[in-house]
């Protein structure tokens, strides 16, 4: 497989599409991002307290500017997700290749940030049949996380329906060193 650095793939199901974000996409994601509802289910763990949160034009269009300046220097990959059936931006998905000294050393950290019309457990079991099975390989892991707050029903349904478990670990922020809970996994 090629590098994900060197070139993103698209992904699909029948469902949806992947594809890496771009500068066009700031009016369909502001949507998302200024979605107050959408916005606890976020997770800006270890993020430098940004909460994603961008009201504006102007702030989503930073916010993907520094996703692409990332992307660049091989931080993370952020995918819009495309609902194929309306062609309309539903939400993101970003992942990266993890080193720290805690438990989830080399694991693979997986976002996903929907709106809040979109946080139903099919289409998040959706979003997870097409980015789960090249993750392992794109960022060479053999174990994906990824945050389900406890209120996160319809999340916590994809999740354990897909095959993660909830973990009793803590991800132990690189940047502010905090114990952050509430983190699923799967194993390859």
């Amino acid at each position: 497989m090629t590098d994900v650095y060197e070139k993103c793939p698209d992904i699909e199901t029948d469902k949806v599409l992947l594809r890496p974000a771009c500068k066009e996409d700031s009016v369909q994601l502001l949507k998302i991002y200024s979605d107050k509802n959408a916005l606890p289910f976020f997770n800006s763990d270890n993020c430098h307290g940004d909460n994603f949160y961008y009201p504006t034009k102007e702030k989503m269009d930073s916010a993907i500017d520094f996703w692409l300046d990332s992307y660049q220097k091989k931080w993370f990959v952020r995918w819009v997700i495309v609902d194929k059936a309306s062609a309309n931006i539903i939400g993101s998905v970003e992942l990266f290749h993890r080193s720290a000294d805690d438990d989830f050393n080399g694991v693979g950290v997986l976002r996903i940030d929907l709106g809040s019309d979109y946080e139903k457990s099919s289409l998040i079991k959706n979003v997870l049949e097409a980015i789960v099975p090249t993750a392992y390989e794109m960022f060479d892991c053999e174990e994906i996380i990824s945050k389900v707050p406890i209120y996160a029903v319809e999340r916590a349904q994809a999740f354990s329906d897909y095959g993660f478990e909830k973990s009793e670990k803590f991800l132990v922020g690189t940047i502010d060193h905090y114990a952050y809970k509430d983190y699923w996994t799967i194993h390859n």
